[in-house]
């Protein structure tokens, strides 16, 4: 039997394959629960990248999972599942890249939502589907979509629940960036490659802060910066940093 997820890691990158390609990487309990152990070995990495097999990206949900569908069984698997899934993401150490190679619907369109930096090629499509079958957005979509798009956006794309195209998506500010389909795994390899060879610990602080903002005070968000800055300042790549910048050379930073 096929591994439900692929990992594959050199250079401090850890790549993360979803790989139901038969039914569009839709997510089953076999399946979170497998993303949910690799997201958290990726820490070790430098940088994870998440991506699907095939021709999408996540369809979302396996409306084939009757388990997670039975009454009172939704909530369940919210809460024990999609939740330590998405927090292995927010919470990870470093960096995650959504390589976004086609349709995100539902779940999985947060799933990549989750995602600290969201690359996507120009004919992929994000869906926030769960309206067409009575539900609302979960997997932390009623976070996520608001804060990246606004309040009106984010409820178009509920309520209607039409694709969004990824160039709208760009336009939006819903994802990094859209990119021709021929440079998509160009782009993606090359920009894991730029954040491996990065500042890991910064790139660890600056998850913290910002990911922090929209739920802090200014007082409280200036007194959560100094206290990162400090940690960052007192790092072996930020003398690193200073010494390239002294020498006129591009800085080696060993992620410490």
């Amino acid at each position: 039997m096929a591994e439900l997820v692929r990992v594959e890691t050199a250079g401090g990158i850890c790549r993360i394959t979803l790989n139901r390609p038969e039914v569009m990487n839709a997510l089953n309990g076999a399946l979170r629960r497998d993303l949910t152990a690799a997201l958290r070995e990726g820490w070790s990495a430098r940088v994870i990248v998440l991506t699907g097999a095939g021709r999408g990206f996540c369809s979302g949900q396996d409306l084939a999972d009757a388990s997670a569908l039975e009454a009172g069984g939704i909530e369940a698997v919210l809460t024990d599942e999609y939740v330590p899934m998405i927090r292995a993401i927010v919470d990870a150490p470093v960096p995650v890249i959504a390589a976004v190679n086609g349709v995100a619907a539902g779940a999985g369109a947060n799933l990549a939502l989750a995602c600290d930096l969201v690359i996507a090629c120009e004919s992929a499509v994000f869906i926030q589907a769960f309206a067409r079958i009575g539900l609302i957005p979960d997997a932390g979509g009623t976070s996520f979509l608001p804060r990246r798009v606004g309040l009106q956006r984010a409820m178009g794309a509920a309520l209607l629940a039409e694709p969004v195209p990824a160039r709208q998506a760009e336009a939006w500010g819903m994802i990094w960036e859209a990119v021709p389909d021929d440079r998509y795994a160009e782009v993606v390899a090359a920009r894991a490659t730029q954040l491996a060879a990065g500042p890991t610990g910064a790139y660890g602080a600056l998850k913290q802060a910002l990911r922090g903002a929209f739920d802090q005070p200014l007082e409280a968000q200036l007194a959560l910066e100094a206290q990162l800055q400090g940690r960052c300042g007192a790092s072996a790549d930020f003398r690193e940093g200073v010494a390239g910048f002294h020498e006129r050379r591009v800085p080696r930073f060993i992620g410490a």
